[in-house]
């Protein structure tokens, strides 16, 4: 039997850079909301357990799934930051997820996540101690700004990876590292961030480029096509 995990889903935001009064994960693509083809990219993989969806209070466009890909969906309701929505969501996971268990998080705006990209995180991650994230190295050309807009320098970008989710980590750790920056004033951006303030180091393992986070009406355009080439 494959040793599946859970997943954390925060889905809180009101993704106010894409604009409208829907919230981006309940945005319609091919007749679906963004969260669905979210959830079904990771619960149609065999090594994931179920989905716990992170949901702001009183959110009226939450569907209600209690299944998805005959797996079980479970919700609760988050905080007013990423960081505070992922901590809930560990919080409320099922009680035979052990603490050293690891979990996924997984951003809800995030659809188009490879079940090839999935599976070698699962793999790599959990032969470390401490887990792994999906990235992409940097293949552009950095450029440094100063503050009247002119370049002031270009950066070397050798080393310099992307954070992609989903992102591991086993589930007592991360809830330490999130209540460590909570306690400490410090917002950070991704799991990771937190992890790394605890002196730890997590593994990158390349993702593709396509696992994109949907945060602009082009970005929904570019999922939309995606979908219609995996029809065509």
């Amino acid at each position: 039997m494959i040793n599946q995990v859970w997943a954390v889903v925060p889905a809180a935001g009101r993704g106010t850079r894409f604009g409208g009064a829907v919230p981006k994960q309940y945005l319609l693509a091919d007749g679906e909301p963004l969260l669905a083809h979210t959830l079904q990219a990771l619960l149609s993989h065999p090594g994931v357990a179920g989905v716990m969806v992170v949901i702001a209070e009183n959110d009226a466009d939450w569907p209600g799934w209690g299944s998805f890909a005959d797996k079980p969906v479970l919700s609760c309701v988050g905080g007013d930051t990423r960081a505070a929505s992922v901590l809930a969501g560990l919080q409320a996971l099922p009680d035979d997820v052990r603490a050293d268990d690891f979990v996924l998080v997984h951003d809800a705006a995030r659809p188009n996540l490879a079940a090839s990209d999935l599976g070698r995180l699962l793999e790599v991650g959990r032969a470390d101690p401490v887990g792994a994230i999906l990235a992409a190295p940097v293949r552009d050309t950095l450029k440094r700004a100063g503050d009247d807009g002119g370049i002031d320098r270009t950066e070397p970008r050798e080393r310099l990876w992307r954070a992609l989710t989903p992102q591991l980590f086993r589930r007592h750790q991360l809830s330490r590292a999130l209540l460590d920056a909570s306690s400490a004033g410090v917002e950070v951006t991704d799991e990771a961030m937190a992890m790394e303030r605890l002196g730890v180091r997590p593994l990158l393992v390349e993702g593709a480029e396509s696992n994109f986070k949907v945060t602009t009406p082009a970005d929904l355009a570019r999922f939309e096509f995606e979908l219609s080439r995996r029809g065509s």
